[in-house]
């Protein structure tokens, strides 16, 4: 097994783009995964997050596409020949942007499509000619509809985090594009996470694969220093400021459930000072690039973003990574935390652990097989004024500074308010009397009288006042 990049005998114009990127040692998924690509065999690929998977299944690809590579500019000298397909809009922008540089010396073309964008410039790429192709599934699904997308001489398929895209979410999208495809093709699924559902899934889509771990399945980096920390909802704000000035912490992902409770907290770090952005599904996708990016150049200081920035996001030099709400599914733990130690480097992975989430936490448990031991934090309670809290970006509310019992600061009780000495008027404190001659009647009843026609036995009706009399 060669372990440089330099014993693959890659050709001339994919070894200098190799070189140029400084890729030196290859990591233990690229060594085992990329001779059996080369060979054309299917790949269920496990490996730890920030271990190089895109150069795993893009450089022996490209390698094979080589024989098909021309200058003629004729879009049907190009068709598509392999196909990636990823789960999110960002991971495929990353994706893109690393073929591209493994494939700038060579004649051979990429292009993505992703949703939220207009479909014009990409509908342009596509007519062009493009021998690879990567893309989300529903814009995929959308130009196939369109006819802009042939699929017919694939001949490489590519799954990126497959266990996300064979949950019940993208596998209906899944099969109708691998319906498009040639029966006789080459297909690889890469993740850093499998479960046994997924395997038997994955399974079905494969021909006689090569299943490479080269860790133990859904561990996490050991790279990584992590910590549970209990904490009360009210108090996850608090704690999370004070260990990023404990730690002088420069940058930090900092993931949360909700999109509502992920704009709302970004919101609230930002105005206490610290330098935060959003991001999250309901951002137009011109909003989320650009937040990624100002987070790449260190513009941003904390991140704040759901699961969409979960996967696969390759961001060097991340310190930390907090998990402000713990996730739902345990998988997203392992690639939440692994945005950060990332290519051996280290980093620190911060939860915090309320009294709710013990279900959730024996999940994380139980697929990292490691016992998860929770740690108390002190929060910090300055008692200068008034502190703000918020509960996860959905109630906000200011509680006074605690304080001890009056007999405690030697204060006497208020004396009772003294009653008014303003005199009261003399019709209001007499008793009611009632009218002395009893007798009066009402004058409109004083002249009542029963009329002849009326039987004696039938009593009239009783007479009331009316507003206005009835003229005669």
């Amino acid at each position: 097994m060669t372990d440089s990049f330099s014993q693959l005998e890659l050709h001339p114009q994919l070894a200098q783009a190799v070189a140029e990127m400084g890729y030196a040692s290859m990591t233990p998924i690229q060594a085992q995964a990329i001779p059996v690509v080369l060979q054309g065999r299917d790949v269920m690929g496990a490996a730890q997050t920030g271990t190089g998977k895109t150069a795993a299944f893009s450089l022996p690809l490209l390698q094979r596409m080589m024989v098909h590579g021309n200058t003629s500019t004729s879009p049907a000298r190009h068709p598509v020949r392999a196909l990636v397909l990823l789960p999110t809009r960002e991971l495929a922008d990353q994706v893109a942007q690393q073929i591209k540089l493994y494939a700038k010396y060579t004649p051979l073309r990429s292009a993505v499509v992703f949703g939220g964008m207009d479909m014009k410039p990409q509908t342009a790429e596509l007519k062009a000619g493009i021998e690879v192709l990567i893309a989300t599934p529903g814009r995929l699904l959308d130009h196939i509809e369109a006819k802009n997308a042939v699929l017919n001489q694939v001949e490489y398929v590519v799954l990126d985090e497959a266990d996300r895209m064979l949950d019940i979410g993208f596998l209906p999208d899944l099969q109708r594009i691998l319906s498009y495809l040639p029966k006789k093709r080459t297909t690889l699924l890469f993740s850093a996470t499998f479960s046994p559902e997924i395997k038997r899934l994955a399974s079905s889509y494969l021909q006689d694969p090569v299943t490479i771990e080269v860790a133990r399945s859904n561990a996490t980096a050991s790279t990584v220093e992590q910590h549970f920390y209990s904490v009360q909802v009210d108090d996850k704000r608090t704690a999370l400021k004070q260990i990023l000035r404990q730690r002088e912490i420069k940058q930090a992902f900092v993931f949360v459930n909700s999109k509502l409770g992920c704009a709302r907290l970004a919101r609230s770090l930002d105005r206490e000072g610290l330098k935060t952005t959003a991001l999250h599904g309901d951002k137009s996708q011109d909003e989320r690039l650009k937040a990624l990016d100002a987070f790449k150049k260190g513009e941003v200081d904390l991140l704040v973003c759901t699961d969409v920035a979960a996967r696969g996001l390759d961001i060097k030099d991340v310190p930390a990574v907090f998990n402000f709400d713990v996730p739902f599914n345990a998988e997203d733990y392992v690639h939440r935390i692994g945005r950060t130690g990332r290519a051996g480097a280290s980093g620190l992975a911060v939860s915090f652990v309320a009294a709710s989430d013990a279900r959730l936490v024996a999940d994380i448990e139980k697929l990292i097989r490691n016992k998860i031991d929770l740690e108390p934090f002190e929060v910090e309670d300055s008692r200068s004024g008034p502190r703000e809290r918020i509960n996860d970006g959905t109630r906000l509310y200011r509680e006074e500074e605690r304080r001890p019992p009056r007999h405690e600061r030697g204060e006497s009780r208020p004396a009772a308010p003294r009653p008014s000495s303003k005199p009261l008027d003399p019709f209001f404190e007499k008793p009611y009397e009632p009218s002395a001659d009893v007798s009066t009647q009402p004058s409109w009843e004083a002249s009542t009288k029963v009329p002849s026609r009326v039987s004696a036995n039938i009593k009239t009706k009783r007479k009331v006042a009316a507003l206005f009399k009835a003229t005669d």
